[in-house]
């Protein structure tokens, strides 16, 4: 009770931070982690903890939000009919195999590399949707070879910043001339393949740093998963509503915008640690 006294405003914050995550997760696909790996790491670092530290844990605890996100999202893009299963039977063992070595990475990598790996890729993907060709760089997905190469990385990259996938699954696919709303739909199952193994390897593997937050276990922070969670699985099926809605160029544009502006401030943040 003192803890929740004395951090009420942070509390509140990381409530904010789980209602607006789980109308990304529903509405993007995203699984949250775009908004929440940045919010935590500046809350963690509110409470007196290191910025390599706050970027660890926040990594770590964004993934286990991800997983009940995640499922609450997919049973609401299912209805729909937008996941598809059929490619998720081939990309899952691959998506798998990119998230244990990233995510065991992550264990072994200082703070400041996972934020600034946040930043680029968040900012590289907002700039590629929003002023690259309009038109799909391919007119399908590639042979299964190449759908293999495409499914571990984007496992690999997603479990080492902390983001449930769709990130990066939902301009793959779209960039192969696949449907926005299907593309959405089954990066949300692409989040549970990432984050569920991802945060067992934190929890399990990841050793605890000494000026973690409070109630760290490996490296997830119970309190932060504690607030987010009961909100986004609340509001991961209205945002999947929401989208079934929009038209596929106007997702886009969310979706680009929403990642520009949290990938500029997260590298601005590191760099300016970094060099000043």
């Amino acid at each position: 009770m003192e803890f929740i006294s004395e951090n009420s405003t942070i509390i509140l914050a990381m409530m904010g931070t789980g209602v607006f995550a789980g109308l990304l997760a529903g509405l993007l696909g995203v699984g949250g982690g775009i908004v929440i790996v940045p919010v935590l790491f500046f809350l963690y670092q509110a409470l007196g903890i290191s910025a390599d530290t706050a970027m660890i844990v926040a990594t770590a605890t964004s993934l286990a939000t991800i997983v009940p996100t995640s499922v609450s999202s997919i049973m609401a893009h299912n209805r729909k009919g937008n996941v598809d299963f059929e490619l998720l039977k081939h990309w899952a063992i691959f998506i798998l195999l990119g998230v244990l070595a990233g995510s065991y990475l992550v264990t072994k990598t200082d703070g400041k590399w996972l934020a600034m790996m946040f930043g680029i890729i968040a900012t590289l993907s907002a700039l590629n949707m929003l002023i690259g060709k309009k038109n799909a760089i391919a007119q399908s997905l590639p042979g299964k070879g190449g759908q293999s190469i495409m499914a571990t990385c984007i496992g690999f990259f997603s479990s080492m910043v902390g983001i449930g996938g769709g990130t990066l699954t939902v301009p793959t696919l779209t960039f192969c001339n696949y449907p926005a709303h299907r593309a959405v739909g089954t990066a949300a199952a692409v989040g549970l393949i990432i984050s569920l193994p991802a945060a067992l390897t934190m929890l399990i593997v990841g050793e605890r740093p000494a000026d973690a937050p409070f109630a760290t276990f490996g490296l997830v922070n119970l309190p932060g998963f504690a607030c987010i969670v009961p909100l986004t699985v609340l509001f991961a099926p209205v945002g999947a509503s929401i989208a079934n809605k929009l038209n596929p160029a106007m997702l886009k544009k969310v979706f680009a915008l929403v990642l520009i502006i949290t990938g500029v401030r997260m590298l601005a943040q590191t760099l300016i640690q970094e060099f000043l």
